[in-house]
């Protein structure tokens, strides 16, 4: 199955026993948005995750602007929130899916295969008619067994190892111009880790907000080899997630995340930075 589900596909199943929707709406312009959002009105039964505090870390000198959520502490979260493993996860956000994604890499990182992003965004959702509610679900806590597949991961050293050697692709999904080093608006350092080439996540939606079908992401992504061993990071290791899904999608099987990212790839004064096309 696709990892990407439509609406009406969500709203077919909205009250089966083993679905969970989690809404993953966040800004970093406004850490608070998203879940004062939640609380206005949310698809009905919808639980809420924030990426700020449930879904990364505490930042700290190296790791990155979001680090991963510690395992163990995450593995509690969604327990209970009822979550097991045969739940149906099906993560949404408003912001072309960049924070579900995270959810969705997260459970896929935890061993959870049946987790899906609803495509457009809860925007679509309700602006559909499609039923929402500002009653905040009780959820029966149940038992999620983490399963942690460390190879969908790749450290600051292993990223070191391919600017110095070669190897796997790596792939920036930043915007352009903030991989050129000609703008950072977030971060203390412009530019890009060495080698890398350049995939705005946002690229992997089409004009009208959908997520584009497989085939068409196979046209995008024509310039990769399909049996390289791919690296994606982004500026804290979130909006690299979308880039992950579309390649999974299109077909790609050795797709890794840089989860600390450009933040933590800077916060190392002896790493190398790039600027410019390569």
């Amino acid at each position: 199955m696709e990892p990407i589900v439509s609406t009406r596909w969500l709203l077919a199943r909205l009250y089966e026993t083993e679905l969970v929707i989690v809404d993953c709406r966040f800004l970093l312009s406004d850490p608070e948005a998203g879940r004062t959002a939640y609380t206005q009105d949310h698809i009905p039964g919808a639980v809420y995750l924030h990426l700020e505090e449930q879904l990364s870390s505490p930042v700290g000198t190296h790791g990155g602007r979001h680090p991963l959520p510690d395992v163990a502490e995450l593995t509690q979260t969604l327990s209970k929130l009822g979550i097991n493993n045969n739940s149906i996860v099906v993560a949404y956000d408003d912001q072309g899916g960049a924070y579900a994604s995270r959810l969705w890499w997260l459970m896929r990182y935890l061993g959870h295969e049946r987790v899906y992003v609803m495509d457009e965004g809860y925007s679509a959702w309700k602006n559909g008619k499609f039923p929402v509610s500002d009653h905040q679900a009780v959820r029966i806590p149940s038992q999620f067994v983490a399963d942690v597949q460390e190879d969908m991961v790749v450290s600051v050293e292993d990223v070191r190892e391919v600017v110095r050697n070669g190897g796997p692709l790596i792939i920036d999904s930043r915007e352009h111009r903030r991989y050129l080093g000609l703008e950072e608006p977030i971060d203390t350092k412009a530019g890009h880790i060495p080698g890398a080439i350049n995939k705005f996540w946002k690229d992997v939606l089409d004009e009208q907000g959908h997520w584009k079908k497989a085939d068409l992401l196979k046209e995008q992504f024509t310039d990769i080899d399909s049996n390289q061993e791919v690296i994606v990071y982004c500026g804290s290791g979130v909006t690299a997630c979308p880039n992950v899904l579309a390649l999974t999608q299109a077909g790609y099987q050795n797709v890794k995340l840089y989860a600390g990212s450009w933040s933590d790839w800077i916060s190392y004064a002896e790493n190398a930075v790039a600027t410019g096309e390569e």
